[in-house]
């Protein structure tokens, strides 16, 4: 019973008016001649792709999952996944970005996140399948020989094969440096992987004729931990020397996990007998290829609790307009009725609302990560990519952390909207509470991003990355900070970010005393810098709804309402999280195991 509207009208908001993608990209030589009407017409039939074909499977995909046949090995999903992936494939849309010497189309990141967003509000579980292929297009095109390019990424581009990432084992899950994979040098020059891998998202299906998995594993003369895992490009089926499939590679799903969430997508355990594969990069240095897929997951699993944030607020939205009950306490709102519409009431509209904004918060965020993305690749001037880099590497454990917890309050929050009926599965809420669960946990659970962070993005450089995007904020409040309108925004905007920068030296200090505050600190520390980042985009959308709230469109009244809504009630949680991370990790150490 559930629906899904594309938000192509915010999407335009935020490229266009916010962002301001198109003048960006004439700076870069591979997208200059790229326009506004490109950008609009792409995201059109991105949407209707993604609300005409694969929502219709998305509760149906749930309810089927996958099936596996284990004297085979082989994986079906679910009725109506491989016609719509053949429909996706015959559309061009896994080459949109892809780099055309494989046959991409070389448009910009920021126009596949856009599509990305609409696909994974249709139907998350089945987007892992062509999300994870372009990860796996990502580290092949950065780290792959020659031959390795030559041989996958054209049908990598093409969407006719698709890719995986074999990370990790029984017995090790964020630990790589503990897996136990082994790789053995054959005289061809290629390796025999052997091992055993679980959790392997999109790891086996009847979508494509070929996988590609991307498989960490240890050399026999590796060095103990991660300075000793290499990373091995190993296909289900072996690629002959024109390009044709060959014999089947003993690489086989096992078993697939019963999972909570994300039924749609195959979970599988893997194993690898001898598997045939190749070197990707250098040996030992196989977390450095793999982190280019990792990275790119972990913008993907944020633009996944996007989609769902998005999908769950316009139903529950649906949902109480039409649900009547109780009457408004200060009265009637529908007299007509024997009850009010329950988005009347104030908690009500506080759940949506809080919806609401963290999906446009979320979507600001990530395009605008997006478009640092297109800059790092393609901007001419070397100290622009460096500097887009730095902030890439700053916002992603954001954007995987802050809006995949901001994903579970939200469908939380749309499935209270509706109440008993929210917990019953006709309804389809339940579906994205459920989906948007592990999102919190795969790709570096949002701890690990956390540690990341404090750890290696601010302390590590002097907070060097941290005052780039702080200087953002300073130029803003200063040009802004004498706007009468601007003061609900900007005063609180500034106040946070002096206190950001208090509250990083402070725990700076701590750390240097004690490496276990970073720990205690790290998860509340994203959240206040996750805010933060939020905050500068709501204040530079108010000031654009500000301008334009006199032409009448209704959109900008809605902008700028939500952007107060978020200020009054959302950015307050700061106050209580620096509390918290101050309040150091004594509390969470004192008392000894034992009487845990």
């Amino acid at each position: 019973m559930a629906t899904y509207t594309p938000p192509i009208r915010d999407m335009q908001f935020v490229m266009h008016e916010l962002l301001g993608v198109t003048d960006a990209l004439k700076a870069m030589p591979p997208h200059a001649e790229i326009d506004t009407d490109t950008l609009n017409a792409v995201l059109e039939e991105g949407g209707k792709f993604a609300a005409e074909v694969t929502f219709p499977l998305n509760a149906s995909g749930d309810e089927q999952g996958c099936t596996l046949d284990k004297s085979t090995h082989e994986v079906t999903a679910p009725k109506g996944f491989k016609e719509a992936y053949a429909q996706y494939v015959e559309g061009g849309w896994p080459a949109l970005s892809c780099d055309p010497a494989y046959g991409g189309q070389g448009l910009p990141i920021v126009l596949n996140q856009c599509l990305y967003e609409m696909l994974n509000s249709a139907n998350q579980a089945w987007t892992m399948y062509p999300g994870l292929t372009h990860g796996a297009y990502e580290a092949l095109h950065t780290h792959g020989t020659d031959e390795q390019k030559r041989t996958y990424l054209p049908k990598l581009t093409s969407g006719h094969w698709t890719g995986t990432m074999c990370l990790t084992e029984p017995h090790c899950g964020t630990d790589l440096g503990l897996l136990r994979s082994k790789a053995e040098p054959r005289p061809d020059g290629s390796y025999k992987i052997t091992g055993s891998k679980i959790f392997i998202s999109s790891g086996e299906h009847d979508l494509a004729e070929n996988i590609v998995h991307l498989v960490l594993a240890r050399l026999p003369d590796a060095p103990q931990g991660s300075k000793g895992i290499s990373l091995f490009v190993v296909p289900k089926f072996l690629v002959q020397p024109d390009g044709s499939l060959g014999a089947r590679n003993p690489v086989y799903c096992t078993g697939l996990e019963h999972k909570m969430g994300i039924h749609g997508n195959a979970t599988a355990q893997i194993s690898l007998d001898g598997a045939a594969g190749t070197l990707v990069g250098e040996p030992h240095k196989g977390l450095a290829a793999m982190f280019v897929m990792m990275n790119a997951a972990r913008l993907g699993v944020g633009m996944q609790s996007l989609g769902l944030t998005e999908v769950a607020y316009q139903n529950a939205v649906a949902y109480a307009k039409d649900r009547i009950q109780m009457r408004s306490l200060s009265g009637p709102k529908a007299p007509d009725k024997p009850a009010d519409p329950i988005i009347v009431h104030p908690d009500v509209r506080k759940m949506l609302l809080t919806a609401r904004a963290y999906a446009e918060g979320g979507r600001a965020l990530s395009l605008h990560c997006a478009l640092l993305i297109d800059r790092e690749l393609s901007h001419p001037d070397e100290a622009v990519r460096k500097d887009a880099a730095d902030q890439v590497a700053l916002l992603t454990p954001i954007v995987k952390a802050f809006l995949t917890d901001n994903a579970w309050l939200a469908t939380s929050h749309c499935l209270q909207v509706y109440g008993g009926h929210g917990y019953i599965r006709e309804w389809g809420m339940e579906q994205y509470v459920r989906d948007a669960r592990i999102n919190m946990i795969y790709e570096g659970t949002n701890t690990i991003q956390s540690l990341d962070l404090l750890g290696r993005k601010v302390l590590a450089d002097n907070g060097a990355k941290l005052k780039k995007f702080g200087q953002l904020i300073v130029d803003f409040v200063e040009e802004e900070g004498v706007v009468e309108a601007m003061q609900e925004f900007v005063n609180p905007l500034a106040d946070l970010g002096d206190k950001v920068t208090k509250l990083t030296s402070e725990l700076g200090m701590k750390a240097f005393g004690n490496a276990d505050e970073v720990g205690g600190a790290a998860v509340d520390y994203l959240r206040i810098v996750g805010h933060l980042v939020f905050a500068y985009f709501f204040a530079r959308s108010a000031k654009i709804a500000l301008e334009k709230q006199g032409s009448g469109d209704p959109f900008y009244t809605a902008k700028l309402a939500t952007a107060r809504f978020y200020f009054a009630k959302l950015l307050p949680e700061t106050a209580g999280l620096i509390r918290t991370a101050r309040s150091g990790v004594q509390p969470l150490l004192a008392m000894d195991e034992a009487l845990f």
